[in-house]
């Protein structure tokens, strides 16, 4: 297999991607996404393929090229999950046939030569489809980059690393170790004789410590319980998030393998705040329903337009999006209200409820301009930004979101306010004093926190 070095990997949709996959048809040919370049702030263009190494797996890998002053960026994602393992890849590199090999490295990859005492540690380059030339070619140009300055500034520190870089370079001519170390398991060097072992690599898979899960964002606690439906034993998932630009939030989700019910639920991770929380949004558009939100167990729904309010605990806490909301509304008030069927309903009551279930889908169809409040005294709730915003951010504003809990270019839960921290035009948040009522709905009037020993 040919060299293939990281400029010739930009040139995405060509060649390359034919020699990595054989299974490559003609008709699979890359997105092409107009973006904004970060070097001359003019529009590029930006290039998306999924396609899948041959005793591997499928992989995103995107090329930003721009014609007007010619700086490229090249980037590769798993297309899968985080693998219930890590891997690690030792190769023994004794010719220019080995510095050939393809490497995918993950973003979570630590890549080490223990002849030079070299780490590049993991999160510091983003994942990169290239040979091992390549990766070596990579780290000389990243030691390379400020030497200039630090001729200036630091000349004994430009010396000892130009000796270094020397060094890097003449591995291309030499024998070395190159251990690729991915808690991951998302990372992949190539076997050219395979489906035959390969006696210059190795291949380990290993359980990832807590640390490791923790890094990867993937430390989730499951405890035993039984399912509410069918009462069989079940187990519930439970993992601990910081929502950027808020606080601590706790996801619950439980699944039962002999009913099928599943239910989720979010919870404060921390305590009830001093002030209650008033959140307005005015919806404008139709895209205003894939707000995300997060309504916790304690927090009242108002919709003043048609007069409706949704007392706290009636659709318990949830993270969803303000469409998934409405929709619950709809169904607890017309699909599943006892008083719509049977004996219990009348003519005049259905059709009222009818008509505010086609008031519902007005709204979330953009046809109705209304207002939504979330009113939250114990100040738990929360309401983020608008996903279709994502469109006119930057390729760079773009990786700022990638998530380091899911590992997911865009993740539902942790994608935070772009306008942050300044405010949403649509949307106002107001603080207030809680109400002596208030206050005893939540169990705070009679809950002493100092002295209560005495």
């Amino acid at each position: 297999m040919s060299v293939i070095a990281e400029e010739n990997v930009r040139g995405i949709g060509g060649s390359v991607f034919k020699e990595i996959s054989a299974d490559n048809d003609e008709d699979n040919q890359p997105t092409e996404i107009e973006s904004l370049c970060m070097n001359c702030y003019q529009n590029g263009m930006t290039r998306i393929l999924l396609t899948k190494i041959p005793f591997f797996k499928e992989v995103i890998i995107s090329s930003f090229t721009c014609p007007n002053c010619s700086w490229s960026n090249t980037e590769i994602q798993s297309a899968g999950r985080i693998q219930d393992q890590g891997i690690a890849y030792t190769l023994k590199v004794k010719s220019k046939q080995d510095m050939n090999r393809e490497v995918v490295k993950a973003d979570s990859a630590t890549t080490r030569i223990p002849e030079l005492d070299f780490e590049i540690p993991p999160y510091t380059q983003k994942g990169s489809l290239s040979t091992i030339e390549g990766l070596i070619d990579r780290a000389v140009a990243g030691l390379e980059q400020d030497q200039q300055l630090r001729n200036a500034t630091a000349p004994e520190v430009a010396v000892k690393i130009d000796e270094f870089i020397d060094k890097l370079k003449k591995l291309k001519e030499g024998v070395f170790t190159l251990v690729i170390d991915d808690p991951s398991g998302n990372s992949f060097v190539e076997n050219p004789f395979a489906p035959q072992k390969d006696e210059a690599l190795s291949v380990s898979h290993y359980k990832r410590t807590p640390q490791q899960d923790a890094q990867l964002g993937i430390k989730v606690l499951t405890f035993n319980t039984n399912c509410p439906e069918c009462n069989a034993p079940a187990s519930t998932n439970m993992k601990l998030v910081q929502i950027p630009h808020f606080k601590e939030v706790i996801i619950m989700a439980t699944n039962c393998d002999d009913c099928g019910h599943r239910t989720n639920e979010v919870k404060s991770g921390g305590a009830t705040e001093e002030l209650g929380t008033k959140i307005t949004l005015h919806l404008t558009d139709v895209s205003d329903m894939s707000r995300d939100l997060l309504k916790s167990e304690t927090c009242s729904i108002l919709i003043p337009e048609l007069e409706f309010e949704l007392g706290m605990a009636a659709v318990g806490g949830k993270f969803t999006t303000l469409e998934g909301l409405l929709k619950d509304i709809k169904d607890l008030i017309v699909s599943k209200n006892p008083f719509t069927c049977g004996d219990s309903s009348t003519s005049d009551r259905t059709e009222k409820l009818k008509l505010f279930g086609e008031k519902i889908d007005k709204i979330m169809a953009g046809e109705m301009d209304v207002h939504v409040v979330l009113d939250d005294p114990a100040g738990n709730s929360y309401l983020q930004v608008n996903d279709t915003l994502l469109s006119q951010m930057s390729e760079v504003q773009m990786q700022r979101l990638l998530c380091l809990i899911c590992n997911e270019l865009i993740c539902r839960v942790c994608l935070q306010n772009v306008y942050a921290p300044d405010p949403d035009p649509e949307m106002t948040t107001e603080k207030y004093t809680r109400t002596f009522e208030q206050n005893e709905d939540l169990g705070l009037n009679d809950m002493k926190t100092e002295g209560y020993q005495e």
